[in-house]
This record gives C-alpha cells, sequence and structure tokens, in this order.
C-alpha cells in the first residue's frame, strides 16, 4: 500500500527539517556565525548573539500547541511581556549545560513580565524531556515538538530561526523576534538579550 501524496510531502518536509537540524544539533559554536540569508537586518556581535533594530523586526509565525504535560499553550497570549523562546532536547548536552542558567533566570524575571517557554524537540518519549525538568528545576512551559513542526513553521523564512539545538529566540513586547543566540547560554548572556527589550517603551 503506497502513501498518498499529501502525506509523503509531509513527510519529506519532517525529514528535511531533522536532516537540517542533525547537521547543527547540539551547537557549540561560540563565534554565532550564522544569518537569515541575504537582505537580512540582524546583526551578530561577537559573542554570537543577533539582535534586530526595533523598527526592523519580524512576527513569528503562530506558536501554538501542546505542552509537554498536556496543556495547550498560544505564545501570543503573552503580548505586552518579553518572551524567551528555548530550543532544547534531553539528549542534547549543550542543552544539559545551560538549563540551570535557564532555571535561575526564568524565575528571577518572571515579576519583571518576561515569560519564559521552552520548545522540545527530538524527544519521542516524554519521560526523558519530563526527568530533564525535573533534574534541572526547570518550571516553565515547553511546547512538545518531536518532529520540529513549531520551529519548521513558526518562524519566517529569512528572519532570525533557530537553527541549531540549542536555540535561543527572544521577542519583544510586540510579539517580534528581537534576538537570536545558536550556542549554549550562561546567565550573563541570556540577561543581555533580555534586558534590552525590558527597557524599551
Amino acid at each position: 500500500m503506497s502513501l498518498s501524496r499529501a502525506p509523503r510531502r509531509a513527510l519529506l518536509a519532517v525529514g528535511t527539517l531533522a536532516a537540517a537540524l542533525a547537521l547543527t544539533a547540539c551547537s557549540s559554536d561560540s563565534n554565532g556565525k550564522s544569518g537569515g540569508g541575504g537582505g537580512t537586518n540582524f546583526v551578530t556581535n561577537t559573542g554570537g548573539i543577533s539582535t534586530v533594530a526595533k523598527g526592523e523586526r519580524e512576527k513569528t509565525g503562530k506558536l501554538a500547541g501542546e505542552t509537554l504535560d498536556g496543556k495547550q499553550l498560544d505564545v501570543a497570549d503573552f503580548k505586552g511581556k518579553v518572551v524567551v523562546l528555548n530550543v532544547w532536547g534531553s539528549w542534547c548536552p549543550p542543552c544539559r549545560a545551560e538549563a540551570p542558567h535557564f532555571a535561575k533566570v526564568s524565575q528571577e524575571y518572571k515579576a519583571k513580565g518576561v515569560e519564559f517557554v521552552g520548545i522540545n524537540t527530538r524527544d519521542f518519549d516524554k519521560t526523558k524531556p519530563h526527568q530533564f525538568e525535573a533534574d534541572y528545576g526547570i518550571t516553565y512551559p515547553s511546547f512538545y515538538d518531536p518532529a520540529g513542526k513549531l520551529i519548521l513553521n513558526g518562524f519566517p523564512k529569512g528572519s532570525m530561526i533557530p537553527q541549531a539545538i540549542p536555540s535561543t529566540i527572544v521577542l519583544d513586547k510586540d510579539g517580534k523576534i528581537a534576538a537570536r543566540s545558536l550556542m549554549a547560554l550562561d546567565e550573563t548572556k541570556l540577561r543581555s538579550m533580555i534586558d534590552p527589550l525590558l527597557a524599551e517603551k
């Protein structure tokens, strides 16, 4: 029995994403050598963090779906707050290295109006990511995105898309993509992505 064309296209898209993520999974490049293609308006500093000027930012696509806890979440509900999106997998050593920093900073910044949301990917069983969250004290929700559909469809082509695991995208208070890192972050670098956006009027 052969697959119909539509499922084949879906499998091809997922397979393409999986291949792309396999090439960049568990990135530890501190040079931040990446971009969104020609004509982009973002700048990568020497610490590997890319930023976009306020008037040149793009909105994300739809970032909504089921969390690891089986609840429904829509990032659009956080408009008016700075949102930190972290792409991670329980199998990824750099993700484990940065997790304690994310746990600490997420707690510190909650009262400042900052929401943290994980995007768990390539974990095809929820047991290990649940254990990861317990081990590192992660209390914020994570989308369950094993096939990478949110990653593939949630960010406009040519924008600062998550191209590695881990990746961190920070949205401004208008829900627009303002900063990105394609490497594991410590507390200092994570705060450096958030603080300028909190200060914006």
